[in-house]
């Protein structure tokens, strides 16, 4: 089941023994595939710089005659975009004096305000980069923007106009059209796609050779499906992105679209622990992962998550602990205290999205595997 090729080789890997030391976190992932919480899963952890576990659990889909997954199997990442590419983007950005969190968003994207309902736009003057990516800014959580918009430019243009829902920097309310807003201003401040620079800058000098927006035909087949999508595309979805707005924009976008193996967010996990080593620099690292101290209660950080109980990071992880998670089943916490990184990623929305067993499955996968270290 284990590719020895296919291991990070910036990683020293020890997963001899792999399973009899986390035998309760097999166990649980097993018993989850068997309850059809998801048809499959891999799962890769790094612990004080080795990589420690790297598995495949069930198969493609619920037929036993699919394909099995391996841990190189490629999964649509879905909302860890947010963290492994987009925020990605705007800590290196920011590094290059090209990106100013404070400064209002609409001198980047002036249709935010000029595109809004005319009782909103002052208010709509005042909302940062900083709110989108800490998820601050009063924009609803997601809007089904594809049912009307045909395009990137559409649908860019629909996100830019939709209503605030609450004043801007009093409440975190997870947005996705924060993140379709966040990657559009990326792409305009480095005059370069989302996904070219994030390939160029971001997955290739980490050597996270199987990851990438958009996979090209002949790899999708080894991509497992994600759902039958009898609503919208009536077909099946199978290695092209899950999220209907994102698909819409091309496959490409701020919020979803990056495709991924364990290993490769592995990769971009130890990235992170070795305090941003080899692309990004320690203080951005730092400052990003913080959790933010506005508004009251929140527990985002800039483009990431920190652990607010119940969390789905379980109860080991430390306060200083961040991560993300995405719709279509995956997952990925980092805890520096503990030089520990735990990446999960399945298809839980094969075939119709209905499954929400993954909600009590990632916590005690989480402390199987602390208890376990």
């Amino acid at each position: 089941m284990n590719h020895a090729s296919n291991i990070p080789t910036e990683i020293p890997t020890a997963i001899g023994g792999q399973e009899s030391r986390f035998a309760r976190a097999f166990s649980l992932i097993r018993d989850a595939v068997t309850r059809r919480a998801f048809p499959g899963a891999a799962l890769a952890v790094t612990h004080r710089g080795a990589l420690v576990l790297a598995q495949g659990f069930g198969h493609f889909t619920y037929d036993p005659d699919s394909p099995p997954v391996e841990i190189d199997t490629i999964f649509d990442l879905a909302s860890v975009t947010k963290v492994v590419a987009t925020t990605a983007m705007a800590m290196l950005l920011y590094e290059r004096g090209l990106l100013h969190l404070d400064s209002p968003i609409a001198d980047t994207l002036p249709d935010f305000v000029r595109l809004a309902p005319q009782s909103q736009r002052r208010e709509r003057s005042t909302v940062t980069l900083r709110m989108l990516l800490a998820h601050s800014s009063g924009l609803p959580a997601y809007v089904r923007l594809f049912e009307t918009a045909r395009n990137r430019d559409e649908l860019v243009r629909a996100a830019c106009a939709t209503p605030l829902v609450a004043a801007p920097g009093a409440v975190a309310e997870y947005s996705d059209i924060g993140f379709i807003l966040v990657g559009e201003m990326l792409e305009r401040l480095a005059a370069t796609p989302l996904d070219d620079f994030v390939q160029r800058e971001v997955f290739a000098p980490l050597g996270m050779s199987r990851s990438c927006f958009n996979p090209v035909p002949h790899v999708r087949r080894s991509i497992p499906p994600t759902e039958d999508d009898r609503a919208f595309r009536h077909r099946v979805i199978q290695g092209e992105v899950n999220d209907e707005n994102a698909w819409v924009m091309g496959g490409v976008s701020g919020h979803a679209g990056v495709f991924a193996c364990a290993t490769d967010v592995a990769r971009f996990a130890e990235c992170m622990l070795r305090k941003g080593s080899p692309i990004f620099q320690r203080h951005t690292v730092e400052f990003f992962t913080r959790r933010e101290t506005t508004p009251a209660n929140t527990s985002r950080a800039l483009g990431w998550d920190t652990p607010s109980q119940p969390s789905s990071s379980g109860k080991q992880f430390s306060p200083g602990s961040f991560g993300h998670l995405g719709y279509t089943g995956t997952s990925l916490w980092i805890d520096p205290g503990q030089q520990l990184s735990v990446t999960l990623l399945s298809n839980r929305t094969w075939p119709n999205r209905s499954s929400q067993a993954i909600k009590q499955v990632r916590p005690l996968v989480h402390d199987a595997i602390v208890e376990a270290l």
